[in-house]
Formats: structure tokens, C-alpha cells, sequence
């Protein structure tokens, strides 16, 4: 090869290596527009996949109201939502309590809303176990294995595990199932012999509606098959959480819709 011809190819490759660095290196366009979407993230308290699913239609709502864009964002366990705060990941989150007072005092997040769930703007947390498994009290826990949700999770495992330790209650081998569901599952088929997870009343028909109602469709029998054996205190409901440089007409926008 030539060496005019070597200069040359050399001398395109540097200026299409430099074109191309330059166009990754371009500002996006303001955030909330299309190539520059408010990132929205939630804690997986369930699948991923139910998440997302029923995400979608609060975020066409979202996008009509407010005129911006958002995409979701559905980490592996809820200190990844509080570490998306850190690393500019996330612009807003729909978290759980505890998980709210780390993103605030690590990040400066700040919540503005609090969610409304069948009327009221509490849960609780419950212990479940099965229906033919002996136990009756919390006493007939002592050295049982227990499945918590993520070490996390306030009403999964802060409040569960506060509500044994004030019993006096030592488990025996305990796991961290991560979803709620999950949770519901082990106990049904035994691989536990009692588990923790958010509680929320039945409706007024008698339908159920805590965790167990996130497994009806896979265990239709689980109302019979595993029953509540405590309930703990009220936690207030998952707050959403935005960080604390957002600009201000994001989160005014989010709020009025």
C-alpha cells in the first residue's frame, strides 16, 4: 500500500473515530423530552414483570397530564433504588418507608406524596403460616424457619422481626425470600414453616388483599392453605421520592397531575 494512501485511510479513520466520540458526547435534549425521559423507578416488592405491566398505564397517565416523558426503571431489591439516587439514576422513586429515610439521608432526596391505597394511607406487615402447621402463637415460632422479604423491607422484615423480638421469639433458620410473593409461596408448598409480609384488610366483599392475593391465580386455594397468624403496627404508605437537584417544574408537574 501506497503511502499517500496510508495517510489517507489513517487520516479518515481519526476523523470518523472523532465525529463518532463527538456525537456520543452531545448534551441530551432537556429532561422529560423523548430522548431525555424522567426516570422513574419502584421498589420489586413483586415480579418484576407485574410491576412493569402495571406501570404502564400509570405512565401513559403521567405522560398525558404532564407533557413529559417517562421511562421506568425496576431495580433487583430495594437498596438499589436508594443507591439510584446516588449514581443519578433515578429522578424520582416510588419507595418504601425505610427505604425513603436512607435515599434522604444519604442522598437528599426528599418526598412530596404519599400513596392512597384502598382509602387509607397505611399497611402493616403480617406473619403467615400454614393452615395445618400446629402453630397457633407466636411462641410456637421459637426455632422455626421463617422466610423475611428483602432486609430492607419495612413491613417484609423491620416490623415482623421487632414484633418476634419483643415476643422473645428465636427463629431457627431464616431466609430472605426479596418479594412478597415469594414469601406467600415458600410457606404454601412447606419449604418454611412461617414467613412475613405486607398486610392490607379485605375489601368489603371479604376478598383478600394482602400478599397471599399475589399468588390466587398459581395457588387458588391459598386463603385456606395459609393463614395469618399476627399482624404488626401501621406503617405509613410508600412515599414518592424525588432527588434533590430535580428541576423544580418536573416535580411541580408530577405533583399537580
Amino acid at each position: 500500500m501506497k503511502l499517500g494512501l496510508k495517510v489517507r485511510i489513517v487520516s479518515s479513520l481519526f476523523w470518523l473515530s472523532t465525529m463518532l466520540l463527538l456525537a456520543g458526547c452531545q448534551p441530551k435534549g432537556e429532561l422529560g423530552s423523548r430522548d431525555n425521559p424522567v426516570r422513574l423507578y419502584f421498589t420489586p416488592s413483586v415480579d418484576a414483570d407485574t410491576i412493569a405491566s402495571n406501570s404502564r398505564e400509570f405512565i401513559r397517565f403521567l405522560e398525558k397530564e404532564t407533557g413529559d416523558y417517562y421511562v421506568t426503571g425496576i431495580p433487583t431489591s430495594y437498596i438499589a433504588v436508594v443507591e439510584a439516587f446516588g449514581s443519578d439514576r433515578a429522578d424520582i422513586g416510588a419507595m418504601n418507608s425505610f427505604g425513603y429515610l436512607m435515599a434522604h439521608e444519604r442522598y437528599g432526596a426528599r418526598a412530596h406524596l404519599k400513596m392512597i391505597r384502598h382509602g387509607v394511607d397505611y399497611y402493616q406487615g403480617q406473619i403467615v403460616v400454614r393452615a395445618d402447621s400446629g402453630i397457633e402463637t407466636l411462641a410456637d415460632l421459637e426455632g422455626r424457619r421463617f422466610a423475611f422479604t428483602d432486609p430492607a423491607s419495612t413491613s417484609g422484615y423491620f416490623f415482623p422481626l421487632k414484633m418476634l423480638r419483643d415476643a422473645g421469639i428465636r427463629l431457627g433458620n431464616e431466609t430472605f425470600a426479596m418479594k412478597h410473593d415469594s414469601v406467600i409461596t415458600m410457606v404454601y408448598q412447606g419449604q418454611v414453616d412461617a414467613g412475613s409480609a405486607y398486610y392490607s384488610a379485605p375489601a368489603a366483599d371479604g376478598s383478600i388483599r394482602d400478599a397471599r392475593q399475589r399468588v390466587l391465580t398459581q395457588f387458588p386455594d391459598v386463603e385456606q392453605q395459609v393463614r395469618i397468624l399476627a399482624v404488626t403496627e401501621k406503617i405509613p404508605n410508600d412515599p414518592f421520592v424525588f432527588r434533590k437537584d430535580l428541576p423544580d417544574d418536573i416535580r411541580d408537574r408530577f405533583i399537580g397531575c
